[in-house]
């Protein structure tokens, strides 16, 4: 069987929140004036209540209301797919599945978070948002959910993948969003880097300044994090939960679960419903690798330690693995997995040893990508062929010692809107950081 789907009405009605079963608490974020522990009402500067309340939940199930369940079903539930096409061309014992979430309409599982801080926003009477992205997909997703909403959103596009990725701009600019290159003139985060070079290629840390700049002085504005905190992660686990229910209707579990990891949240959203077992005593031999680029290799390099979430400062203080957020990562095409930090919740499974960790350069992820396009046909997101270049070398592993491990990967995007990266690759013009 090639595709394991389920029907409409078997959409997750409910997010599954692993808070609760972590084994020791997240340190609480901290205020960056008192450095105490900060309270949850200071944060409804930019964010509505409904996802303060989401971010701090201690209930393991938290319901997902019938107006995202209606968006959803556009698009959800998304296809597992066995790579057959793979395994026969690696000639590996393994099987190999993966999540596809580039059937969405913004072509990745971004939108599950989008369409649900849409809802959120809407509903605490919210009419603006402003937001960052790095390759495009979580503006292309925000620019989407809020549509449905009414309301308007601008979001600050990372200036390198602004450039790179005009396509993405367009799509935003479709579905009504507003789209800045940032380090932008507009706010005084983005104008002290933006009159130094004009043509300074940003940050995800950059384009969070000034995102939630603009949120915090006004009045009719909210922020939206498309990666991260609790909140994010929490709503992506549709996918996850998707998942286990298709791998059953298979009749496989997997041994190993891979996801890419810039922020964390598809590597969070297929991942924790599977760790959950983990953290249960159920499957105490599952491994889950979480997979980055050298050019910012925040697990595999960083300090785990408190740190800002944006450039400038202006967020609270975060426990997490983190290259400093001063950090500007060279400008490789997987514009998704740039940022300097990772979720808290990510950051906590990484340190207590229940995920581990691996970075790869830039030109052997594409050419993982290419083989997985010659192969299965979907051309993966610069992103998403991390997940992918995992998942080959753990079948090639399998092929060298015979076991045959199931392997359960998350295609989160396609990368249709990438090809001027793909171009550059078999021209052999793409390089290493």
């Amino acid at each position: 069987m090639r595709k394991i789907l389920l029907p409409e009405h078997e959409i997750p009605t409910r997010w599954l929140n692993i808070l609760p079963l972590l084994p020791e608490p997240l340190e609480p974020p901290l205020d960056p004036q008192t450095k105490e522990p900060m309270s949850p009402d200071k944060l409804s500067v930019i964010f509505p209540e409904p996802l303060i309340e989401q971010e701090v939940s201690d209930r393991e199930w938290i319901d997902i209301p019938d107006e995202v369940l209606k968006i959803y079903s556009l698009w959800r539930p998304t296809p597992l797919h066995r790579a057959l096409s793979l395994e026969e061309y690696l000639k590996t014992p393994a099987k190999i599945f993966y999540k596809n979430e580039s059937v969405s309409p913004p072509g990745s599982h971004k939108p599950n978070t989008a369409v649900a801080q849409a809802y959120y926003n809407r509903i605490s009477g919210v009419r603006r948002l402003t937001t960052e992205t790095g390759a495009g997909q979580w503006g292309s997703a925000l620019s989407f959910a809020t549509q449905f909403f009414g309301i308007e959103c601008r979001v600050y596009m990372v200036r390198v993948s602004y450039n790179q990725k005009p396509y993405r701009r367009v799509l935003m600019e479709t579905w009504k969003g507003e789209v800045i290159p940032s380090p932008s003139p507009n706010t005084e985060a983005g104008k002290k880097f933006y009159e130094k070079d004009p043509d300074h290629p940003g940050s995800l840390g950059i384009a969070i300044s000034e995102a939630i700049e603009e949120a915090a002085t006004r009045d009719d504005t909210k922020y939206s994090l498309g990666s991260v905190l609790n909140h994010v992660l929490l709503h992506q686990t549709v996918i996850g939960l998707e998942a286990k229910k298709q791998m059953e209707m298979a009749g496989f579990y997997p041994d190993v679960v891979i996801g890419a990891v810039g922020g964390g949240s598809n590597f969070a959203g297929l991942s924790f419903p599977f760790l959950a077992d983990k953290l249960r005593g159920e499957k105490p031999n599952l491994e889950v690798v979480a997979v980055e680029p050298t050019a910012c290799p925040t697990l595999t390099e960083g300090e785990y330690r408190y740190d800002f979430g944006d450039t400038v400062g202006m967020t609270p203080l975060i426990k997490m693995y983190t290259l400093g957020h001063d950090f500007v990562p060279p400008p490789i095409h997987a514009g998704g997995l740039r940022y300097h930090g990772d979720a808290p919740i990510v950051c906590k499974l990484y340190d207590l040893g229940y995920i581990s960790a691996a970075a790869y350069r830039q030109t052997e992820v594409f050419e993982a990508a290419v083989t997985f396009a010659r192969t299965e046909g979907i051309v993966p997101a610069p992103e998403s062929a991390h997940a992918v270049k995992r998942a080959i070398d753990e079948a090639i592993k399998c092929r060298e010692t015979g076991e045959e491990k199931v392997i359960l990967f998350n295609l989160s995007g396609h990368g249709y809107f990438d090809l001027n990266a793909y171009d550059r690759f078999l021209q052999g013009k793409l390089e290493d950081s």
